[in-house]
């Protein structure tokens, strides 16, 4: 099964096709440009490398979020065309749902970590029970850092920009309990992000066009202002 893969939740975005097992080309940019300029370009190069056109690919998968409001729309709104276009399934995936798919021999507790800015952080907790089998132990969710981080109480993996940027909170509150990813696996990677999706459309798992729609998890400012007129 060949799947074209979209990530467009942060700054760095990427592409990916994969059939089954094996990554066919991956495309991952991050530039001054917006996903709005580069991403078409990066989906052509990438079907041009693996020698594929859009119809050659059996389905669609796509970061849902949390991330960038805006970079999240634009990568939705891509694959949902993909999909009409097409008539091929769509997938829908969690932005750190593929952060923590990147590691199935860790024995402990995985905690992707995004930062949300304005003080918070997007992050779950994730728990590999067996060989590329997640249990996922609290899901995605916009929190404080300092409250979150001190209820994890068991040998944990840090993985994400949000890891990064309250690095030094983590190893205070956790001590040696805190396990850091490299730096290059703190980017989501659409290969990654196609081979979940590819799992869920074989499950069948598969969303409604309709129903894909970013997972921002917090209101935008937008929102939150418009409910501040309303008097709410």
């Amino acid at each position: 099964m060949k799947i074209l893969g979209v990530d467009t939740s942060s700054r760095t975005g990427s592409v990916a096709v994969c059939e089954n097992d094996t990554v066919l080309a991956e495309v991952a940019v991050t530039g001054a440009h917006t996903h709005a300029k580069r991403l078409m370009p990066a989906v052509d190069a990438t079907l041009e490398m693996a020698g594929l056109s859009i119809a050659d690919c059996d389905g669609f998968a796509v970061t849902t979020g949390p991330g960038s409001f805006t970079g999240l729309r634009i990568g939705i709104s891509t694959v949902k065309g993909f999909g009409v276009a097409t008539k091929k399934p769509v997938a829908g995936v969690s932005t750190l749902e593929a952060l923590a798919y990147q590691f199935p021999l860790f024995p402990h507790l995985i905690c992707p970590v995004l930062d949300a800015r304005k003080g918070q952080i997007y992050t779950a907790l994730y728990e590999c029970a067996d060989y590329m089998k997640w249990k996922r132990v609290i899901k995605d969710c916009a929190a404080e850092p300092g409250e979150w981080f001190k209820q994890i109480q068991r040998s944990c993996l840090f993985v994400g920009d949000g890891a990064v940027a309250y690095e030094g909170l983590i190893r205070e509150t956790l001590g040696d309990l805190a396990h850091f990813a490299p730096s290059y696996l703190n980017t989501v990677r659409a290969s990654v992000a196609a081979y979940i999706g590819m799992r869920q459309i074989l499950d069948g798992r598969i969303i409604d066009v309709a129903g894909l729609v970013p997972r921002y998890i917090r209101k935008s400012d937008a929102e939150i202002k418009l409910e501040k007129l309303q008097g709410y």
